[in-house]
């Protein structure tokens, strides 16, 4: 079994890891989890990165302001993004940034302001980017078209066709456990046409918990599942997906491994 899982994206801080947080990381790093990208949703989240980011070795993060935080988003979020960065050489990306349409009552046109610019503060500092998308397509592709900036499409939704428009754009696409559901063949086939040069694996955790842990709170570990499920797509061994993500991530964010 290779121990080299790369979770391109978590979420530690989250509440649901507040009564065993450190446990779940000691037993991710000894486990058979080589690297974790923390995708932060605002400045506490990249606070909390960055401190991570201190204790283990494999542990990188982002900062960046997550389109569903768009109303507390400050005024001066780039001035934020400008005095954060220097505080940790293990920021490798802008995350997670971008749309998200699936709610009411969110100010689409603040929405699009705040992930443009952080886009371009991304191109600025050569960084790339981790896109969050929801219902919102074709917005987000014609800001990623029009700008071009490095990056990935996290928690991948969309058709195959899309998952074609973003590899020409020269960004990857990352799956989470969803591929592994009974119902996913919109997935499968998006994974299919991306290519296993294209993708990422991820967690999105505590989310997207793949099968057989469905429902429950997910962990890095659990990339293997998703891997899995990608070796099916691709006709090799579980192991050559989890090396192969795991190098495509390192190329993305500019990782040593």
């Amino acid at each position: 079994m290779f121990d080299g899982i790369f979770d391109s994206h978590c979420h530690y801080d989250d509440h649901a890891f507040d009564n065993d947080r450190e446990a779940v990381l000691d037993r991710l790093f000894s486990g058979g989890v080589e690297f974790l990208l923390h995708a932060s949703t605002d400045e506490a989240s990249a606070l909390y990165g960055i401190e991570a980011a201190k204790k283990y070795g494999g542990y990188y993060t982002s900062i960046g302001f997550h389109p569903e935080n768009c109303d507390e988003t400050p005024d001066n979020f780039i001035e934020i993004l400008e005095r954060l960065l220097p505080l940790s050489g293990k920021i490798k990306a802008i995350g997670e940034i971008g749309l998200d349409y699936h709610y009411e009552g969110y100010d689409r046109d603040r929405q699009l302001y705040i992930f443009e610019q952080q886009v371009r503060f991304a191109n600025e500092h050569s960084l790339p980017v981790i896109i969050h998308s929801r219902n919102a397509t074709e917005d987000t592709m014609e800001i990623l078209t029009r700008l071009r900036p490095k990056g990935v499409m996290h928690c991948f939704s969309g058709s195959a066709e899309t998952a074609l428009d973003v590899i020409k754009l020269g960004m990857y696409i990352g799956f989470t456990g969803v591929l592994t559901f009974k119902n996913s063949k919109k997935a499968k086939k998006a994974c299919a046409a991306a290519g296993l040069d294209r993708i990422l694996i991820e967690t999105d955790c505590p989310y997207m918990a793949p099968e057989p842990y469905r429902g429950q709170r997910s962990d890095s570990l659990m990339c293997r599942q998703t891997a899995a499920a990608a070796a099916e797509i691709f006709g090799v061994d579980t192991d050559e997906v989890i090396r192969k993500t795991n190098e495509n991530a390192r190329i993305l964010f500019g990782i040593g491994g």
